[in-house]
């Protein structure tokens, strides 16, 4: 079954080396290593990756492309936002943040953007 197997979320990307150095110093991802030309890949456990596409052509999705799970949401993003992130607000149907930050029942979320327009979440589990 497919729920045991190693899971890979992949980014088309323009600059692959900004992105790269994006990932790595102001998220904080644990390089895995360059694939082959086109493909880099972020892991630190082995079985979750992150692999960043060399695509000149690549449009950024406008919904969220990876939410990372946090355990305490306003710390990491106050350590994010040392590092240069600037989180985003939303006043939508459905979907207003506060301080940067969207509550559910469930959930607690903030997005950013990468240097490639790319929407990232954090979400904390309620």
């Amino acid at each position: 079954m497919l729920s045991t197997t190693k899971m890979t979320a992949v980014l088309p990307v323009k600059d692959l080396d900004r992105a790269r150095d994006f990932y790595e110093k102001s998220l904080g991802l644990e390089p895995q290593g360059l694939m082959d030309d086109d493909t880099f890949i972020f892991s630190a456990d082995g079985a979750t990756a992150l692999e960043l596409l060399r695509r000149p052509d690549a449009t950024p999705s406008q919904n969220t492309a990876v939410s990372f799970e946090v355990a305490d949401l306003e710390a990491e993003m106050k350590d994010l936002e040392s590092r240069g992130i600037r989180f985003e607000d939303y006043d939508l149907p459905g979907l207003k943040t506060v301080n940067h930050i969207a509550t559910s029942d469930n959930l607690r979320c903030a997005w950013f953007a990468d240097p490639e327009g790319n929407v990232l979440c954090l979400h904390q589990p309620v």
